[in-house]
C-alpha cells in the first residue's frame, strides 16, 4: 500500500458473513476520525469475550455484517474531538465503548466518546489493561449496582475461572463477601489464590447440594443453572443473569419467591471505571490473560474461547 494512502487507512478484523472463526478476516479500512465529545484511540491491545464470538456468529445488536467486533480496549490518545477535556493527545486510557452498538476494538484505530473510558492504571500494561473493562464493569455492575452486596454475604460465581469470573470473584471480595466459586478441579488452587472461601467442582458434584444458602448468585452460563440456583436463594437475594434467559419462567419462579431477578447487559462507564482502576492502583485487582495473541489470529482467538475451558481472559494485541 502506498505510503500516502496507508497514513488514512487502518488494519481491522472484519468478516462479510455471519458464522464460524473462519469468517473473521485481516481487512484495510478507512482510520475514524473522532467526532464532537469523542476521542481517536490507538488501540494497543483489545480484550476477547463471549459477546464478541456470538456477535460474530449471530449478529446480535449489530445485526447483519461488515462489521468490526470488540469492545474491551487498551490504547493510547491520538486526537481529541470539539469539547473533549477529560484527555488530552498521549494519555494512555482503557474502556468499553459503545456497547451494545458496534466499537471496534479489533483494529488499529477506534472513535468513540470520551467518558466511555479511564486513564489506564500505571501499574499494568495495555494487555492486562484491555483484559478489564467488559468483565470488570460486568460484575461491578452485577454486583455493586444491581445486587448492592454487602460485607459478610454470601455470593455464588459461577464459572469463577473464566475470563468474567476470576474478576467477579476479585470485586466481590473487596465487597467483604464470602465468596462461593464454581469451577473445574484444576482450577480450584487458582481461585484460591484470589480470595474465593469455597471453590465446588461442577464436574464431580451437584453446586446446589455442595453449599448452603446464599445472598447472591452471579450466572454467566445460562441454561439450567439459573432454575438450579433458586434452590439456594430465599427472599429477599438476588439472582444475576449475563446470558439472557431462554424463557421468563425464570422469572417468575423467583418472583414467586421473593427472588429479584433479571438480565443484566453491561453498559459503558467512566465511574465504573475509575472505580476498576482505582481497586488495580492499590492491588485489590489483576486480570489473569491465559492466552495472548497477535490481531491476525482472531479467529484462533474465538476457536480457544468457544472451547469454554480457558483460565482468564484472551487479549489480541495490535501494532508494534
Amino acid at each position: 500500500m502506498h505510503a500516502a494512502t496507508e497514513a488514512h487507512r487502518m488494519r481491522a478484523i472484519s468478516q462479510d458473513f455471519l458464522g464460524g472463526p473462519e469468517v473473521l478476516k485481516q481487512v484495510w479500512v478507512d482510520r475514524p476520525r473522532p467526532g464532537a465529545g469523542e476521542i481517536l484511540v490507538r488501540v494497543h491491545a483489545a480484550g476477547v469475550n463471549p459477546l464478541d464470538w456470538k456477535t460474530r456468529a449471530a449478529g446480535l445488536f449489530l445485526g447483519h455484517p461488515p462489521f468490526i467486533l470488540g469492545w474491551d480496549v487498551s490504547g493510547v490518545v491520538e486526537a481529541v474531538g470539539m469539547g473533549v477535556t477529560l484527555f488530552r493527545p498521549g494519555d494512555e486510557v482503557f474502556g468499553m465503548p459503545r456497547l451494545p452498538h458496534q466499537a471496534g476494538a479489533y483494529a488499529e484505530y477506534l472513535a468513540a466518546p470520551a467518558r466511555h473510558f479511564a486513564r489506564k492504571p500505571a501499574e499494568i500494561d495495555h494487555v492486562c489493561a484491555a483484559a478489564l473493562p467488559l468483565a470488570s464493569l460486568t460484575a461491578w455492575q452485577a454486583l455493586v449496582d444491581t445486587a448492592d452486596v454487602q460485607p459478610g454475604q454470601r455470593v455464588l460465581i459461577h464459572a469463577a475461572a473464566g475470563g468474567f469470573g476470576h474478576i467477579a470473584v476479585q470485586i466481590a471480595k473487596t465487597l467483604g463477601a464470602h465468596v462461593i466459586g464454581t469451577a473445574s478441579g484444576p482450577k480450584h488452587a487458582f481461585l484460591r489464590r484470589l480470595g474465593a472461601d469455597e471453590v465446588i467442582d461442577y464436574t464431580t458434584e451437584a453446586f446446589e447440594e455442595a453449599t448452603g444458602p446464599v445472598d447472591v448468585v452471579i450466572d454467566p452460563i445460562g441454561g439450567d443453572y439459573g432454575p438450579r440456583s433458586l434452590q439456594l436463594l430465599g427472599s429477599g437475594s438476588t439472582l444475576v443473569s449475563l446470558p439472557h434467559p431462554e424463557e421468563d419462567r425464570l422469572a417468575s419462579q423467583a418472583a414467586e419467591r421473593g427472588i429479584r431477578s433479571g438480565f443484566l447487559l453491561v453498559e459503558p462507564d467512566h465511574a465504573g471505571l475509575r472505580a476498576i482502576g482505582d481497586l488495580v492502583r492499590s492491588g485489590r485487582l489483576r486480570a489473569e490473560v491465559g492466552t495472548l495473541l497477535p490481531l491476525a489470529e482472531a479467529a484462533e482467538a474465538h476457536k480457544l474461547g468457544q472451547t469454554g475451558h480457558t483460565t482468564g481472559k484472551i487479549v489480541l494485541t495490535v501494532g508494534e
